[in-house]
């Protein structure tokens, strides 16, 4: 697999569908996978998936799906812009109302033996909290 496809096929196995196959994390990641959202690092397949457990927790229906992809030359870097969709489930510690929701990001992922092995990600979360109304 091309390092520009790991990012799509992550999204379509753990936040894809009606099936979120956490399982894939262990295929996919290295064991000493990093995210770094937000500026907090997660630190570790494990640890990983719980705050992505957490996050789907509040984010119902959750689906991200990729728009594009790119690696560097050497393949050690992608660079992947998505979109992700669900309902309101109490994101941001904002009530639960089950709106639906949408809003985008973009991640920068490290390729190593053929598996994500960190991510620096964004999402437009400022936008997503005044979508939800608690902003002006």
């Amino acid at each position: 697999m091309r390092p520009e496809e790991l990012p799509a096929r992550f999204f379509g196995r753990v936040w894809g569908g009606d099936v979120h196959d956490l399982s894939a994390i262990d295929e996919m990641m290295t064991e000493d996978y990093v995210i770094t959202s937000g500026g907090v690092p997660v630190r570790g397949r494990e640890a990983f998936k719980a705050w992505v457990r957490e996050f789907q927790e509040k984010l119902l229906d959750a689906r991200t799906t990729s728009v594009e992809a790119f690696a560097s030359a050497d393949g050690t870097r992608v660079v992947s812009r998505w979109i992700c969709t669900g309902r309101n489930n109490g994101l941001l510690g904002l009530p639960a109302d089950g709106r639906p929701v949408s809003f985008t990001g973009i991640a920068i992922w490290s390729v190593r033996d053929g598996r994500l092995a960190e991510c620096w990600v964004e999402r437009s979360s400022w936008e997503l909290y005044r979508s939800l109304g608690a902003a002006p």
